[in-house]
């Protein structure tokens, strides 16, 4: 269940959803510094961009945006 006001946002190499750095916790960047998983995606609903922890660059997903029915894929 989405709560009104949070904002996720998906790992796109595991998967693991997460707010967004607007949370007091920044909880995104957390999870970019422990797994060094670069590329994050906004969630909800799919907002068709991403943006790279590591080059601090937007990404237009608009045509490649994470599905939500059925199992998230992985993007290794």
């Amino acid at each position: 269940m989405v709560r009104h006001g949070f904002h996720l946002r998906l790992c796109r190499t595991c998967g693991h959803v997460r707010c967004c750095d607007d949370s007091p916790n920044r909880r995104a960047t957390k999870h970019f510094h422990k797994t060094h998983h670069p590329i994050i995606e906004g969630y909800n609903p799919p907002e068709g961009w991403g943006s790279c922890c590591v080059d601090e660059i937007m990404l237009d997903l608009s045509d490649r945006a994470t599905p939500h029915n059925g199992p998230i894929p992985r993007y290794y």
